[in-house]
């Protein structure tokens, strides 16, 4: 491992001595951030690259990169390394708010986004997702993810210019700003993959490209198929290349080989530019499936943190007010450790996706039931992380992936086969009395799996209820809506709520009559910002007036509650009664106990297991208000939510 002698500290010092434009004060800082990430950047990179040939060049270069990158990030954003530098839990506190959304969607482009301004800061958000706005291939560009130009933006919603101007803006309005970042592949019309096409053997070896079959045949043995119903296989021929290339995704996604340490060097000279434009948070996708091996899956091989710990040092040096954000919807005992553990931990990402929070809040809102969820909660996820929290969320983009595992099925005494097709079947409306609408993605009819496409609203019955203009349907799909992000806000970690679920807006089927977009049925549930709709979002005799203000009132509360800090443990608790979901907040102001009812009728809690939990106070922080005990009992109404001290 490198020490603070080593050959990486004296190729920084002849970099340092080289370089003309870092203040001396400018260029201690960057000495001192260079020494405390130095065995996180080049343990990892040792390991992986140490036997090539170039290594040391490879590390000389890379070493140049980074001072050169320090050098060109602008001073606002030196300043706010320094911040962060001083105060590292700023992603973790209380006041926290994810908005998601798809710039176009949204407002058109980057300056309507500005536009818009207001409303995000109204509404409370502090961490503004664009989803992908890199520049894409053009047509069909899985949503944006093919990417064809990491260094500019789509055109039809701005330039690169127009990215910074309001990365600026919104941080001067308390907002922080996440972009994607693809790492496993790019689009085949990127000029890497073009230069490969054209015979360019350096760039060949940026991707995975094979002189005949019998490798990619060796490979697939093992392989699963991401998009099986419209992107079978894992690998494409090119009849002008005499080559086939590994195509995990899409035949125009070209799968990226991490194995040759210049893919590393370029892709941190990418995100260190996306930081120099004042992006906060890089959401590093699909990156699961960056290292390959023969005889596995080819997903979450070890190098991948190797990988991805690496990354994140190369951030700490240059920019440590950006963070990482790791998109990886894999099984727990896989996706604990993107956010760090054993040697990785407090190294690795400071955010990831808490997938199975989001499965298991459906699965327990169709079931009524919440043995499966108390289970998998408890039993899979440490009760906090090293300097990391979770994104969590209701719904977003992509999918519902099913993500429920036979063994913990059976722990809850139901089969794994039997409940995720009827999860599938409820939440497509096909259930008989089920109030979700939604639609299947992806159903492999050999397994019987299929995922499952919606819109929060629609899902939670809101579609179905207006429909049938029935109020008291209208009224419980409120409140199925309500106490989804009183959970979300409360369990730890950043809300990130998807626009238009503040207005409780339901599926769009207009993707249907688009070209582009009808082969993938996703674009279900991401429908247009609907304006009209925000502009009754203060008038509460309206559907979205109520559900704008009741989120609106959970994200206030939330600010207010210091117990929920992500840094605070949660500790799942199993109360004994089905329908309730209940977890504390061990924090050093005292617990707060969260107790949600996923039934259709009162439940009552026993005083003396709240009293176990550390219930002192008998205070809602949520309605902050007093409660009432009746007969040494708590009681909660269907779709009750309490954050009780």
């Amino acid at each position: 491992m490198p020490q603070r002698d080593s050959q990486y500290s004296a190729m920084m010092e002849q970099g340092l001595a080289a370089a003309k434009d870092l203040a001396p004060h400018q260029e201690d800082v960057f000495r001192m951030r260079f020494r405390r990430s130095e065995r996180d950047l080049f343990g990892p990179l040792q390991e992986l690259y140490g036997a090539k040939p170039g290594y040391e060049q490879f590390c000389r270069d890379l070493v140049s990169a980074l001072i050169r990158l320090q050098t060109e990030r602008p001073g606002a954003l030196r300043h706010l390394d320094l911040q962060r530098d001083l105060e590292p839990d700023w992603f973790q506190r209380q006041d926290m708010v994810g908005y998601v959304f798809y710039i176009d969607r949204f407002n058109g482009t980057l300056q309507g986004v500005l536009d818009k301004a207001g409303y995000l800061e109204e509404l409370g958000a502090t961490y503004i997702h664009f989803m992908p706005c890199l520049k894409p291939r053009p047509g069909d560009s899985d949503g944006g993810y093919s990417v064809m130009d990491y260094r500019a933006i789509n055109p039809a919603l701005g330039t690169m210019a127009d990215l910074e101007t309001v990365t600026t803006a919104l941080r001067q309005r308390g907002m922080s700003v996440c972009i994607d970042l693809v790492l496993n592949h790019t689009a085949k019309e990127h000029e890497w993959a073009q230069r490969a096409r054209n015979g360019e053997k350096r760039y060949q070896d940026y991707y995975w490209t094979f002189e005949d079959r019998s490798l990619p045949d060796a490979y697939s043995q093992t392989l699963v198929e991401v998009f099986p119903a419209h992107a079978p296989g894992n690998f494409t021929y090119y009849d002008d290349m005499k080559k086939w290339v590994w195509t995990t995704f899409n035949e125009h996604q070209w799968d990226l080989n991490w194995s040759n340490p210049q893919v590393f060097l370029e892709i941190v000279e990418i995100m260190l530019f996306l930081a120099n434009k004042g992006v906060d948070v890089v959401r590093l996708d699909a990156v699961a499936f960056m290292w390959k091996r023969m005889g596995t899956r080819c997903q979450n091989e070890p190098e991948v943190h190797q990988l991805l710990q690496a990354l994140r040092a190369a951030s700490r040096i240059v920019a440590p007010a950006l963070i990482h954000k790791e998109e990886a919807i894999v099984a727990p005992r896989d996706l604990i450790p993107y956010l760090g553990q054993g040697k990785h931990s407090g190294r690795e990402g400071n955010l990831a996706y808490h997938n199975s929070l989001m499965v298991q809040f459906w699965s327990a809102l169709a079931t009524r039931q919440t043995r499966l969820m108390t289970h998998v909660l408890r039993t899979h996820f440490p009760e906090s992380f090293v300097n990391a929290t979770w994104g969590t969320y209701l719904r977003c983009h992509d999918d519902i992936g099913w993500a429920i595992t036979d063994e913990d099925a059976a722990a809850a005494g139901v089969s794994g086969f039997a409940h995720r097709g009827f999860l599938a079947d409820f939440y497509a409306g096909r259930f008989p009395g089920g109030f979700a609408r939604g639609g299947d993605f992806q159903s492999n009819p050999g397994t019987g799996d299929k995922r499952t496409n919606g819109t929060c609203a629609s899902l939670c019955g809101l579609e179905s209820a207006i429909g049938a203009n029935d109020a008291g349907a209208i009224d419980d799909a409120i409140h199925r809506i309500l106490m989804g992000h009183a959970l979300i806000c409360s369990f730890g970690g950043i809300p990130l709520l998807y626009m238009g679920d503040e207005l409780g807006q339901i599926n769009d089927h207009s993707y249907e009559a688009d070209g582009h977009l009808r082969h993938d049925g996703r674009w279900m549930h991401r429908p247009k910002m609907d304006w009209t709709k925000a502009g009754r979002r203060k008038d509460q005799a309206t559907i979205e007036g109520r559900i704008y203000a009741g989120l609106r009132h959970i994200l206030d509360r939330r600010r207010a509650t210091a117990h929920i800090h992500a840094a605070n443990p949660v500790s799942i608790l199993d109360l004994g009664i089905d329908g309730i979901f209940a977890f504390a907040r061990k924090s050093p102001v005292g617990p707060l106990v969260c107790l949600f009812n996923f039934s259709e009728r009162w439940q009552s809690i026993p005083r003396s297991s709240l009293e176990a939990a550390g219930v002192t106070e008998w205070f809602d922080r949520l309605a902050n208000a007093a409660v009432t005990l009746q007969n040494d009992t708590l009681p909660l109404p269907p779709q009750g939510r309490i954050w009780l001290t």
